[in-house]
């Protein structure tokens, strides 16, 4: 087990380090929080049911999308950053869109059987006026995207080295 644990670790982290990388050197958001649960599932289970892409960028293009509808609807102008007052209409505002977007992207993911807990995190982001502008949701999905990408070259990289699809860990 110790050897999985530092495998998912160092491998999680190095997916994520291609997305600080990116986007370091483009100065836009292509590290937002939710995508740090997502890389530890591909770090993980690296080709479980939970991995497929079209569940990791379907979800999560589905909560961008649908934050981003409940924020423009609801809550535009306004973001969690500050702490809205007590009873205000601004806090109100920002919690209906953040319990819009989680019951719509909830629904979105079981209809369209892309089911992937981190996706809310995403709604969340967009929906209470963190990254919710229609360009840093697309940043969003693309950050997905490479997250994703990266991945499937490691395990093709590694099949074609070490001659299997994942590496197996016994218990140590």
């Amino acid at each position: 087990m110790v050897r999985r644990r530092v495998g998912t670790s160092l491998y999680a982290g190095f997916l994520f380090t291609i997305l600080g990388l990116v986007s370091w050197a483009s100065g836009q958001p292509f590290v937002f929080p939710s995508l740090g649960p997502s890389a530890f599932i591909l770090a993980f289970d690296r080709r479980g049911e939970r991995t497929r892409t079209y569940r990791i960028v379907g979800s999560h293009l589905i909560g961008g999308v649908v934050g981003l509808a409940a924020y423009t609807v609801l809550a535009a102008g306004v973001s969690i950053t500050l702490t809205p007052t007590a009873f205000s209409t601004d806090g109100l505002r920002l919690a209906a869109s953040g319990i819009f977007s989680i019951v719509l992207t909830s629904w979105g993911m079981i209809a369209t059987d892309t089911n992937h807990a981190p996706a809310c995190a995403t709604t969340l982001i967009v929906s209470l006026g963190l990254l919710s502008t229609p360009i840093q949701v697309a940043i969003i999905i693309v950050a997905v995207v490479v997250l994703v990408e990266v991945h499937a070259v490691v395990l093709w990289l590694f099949e074609r080295l070490v001659g299997d699809s994942h590496p197996l860990y016994r218990d140590d």
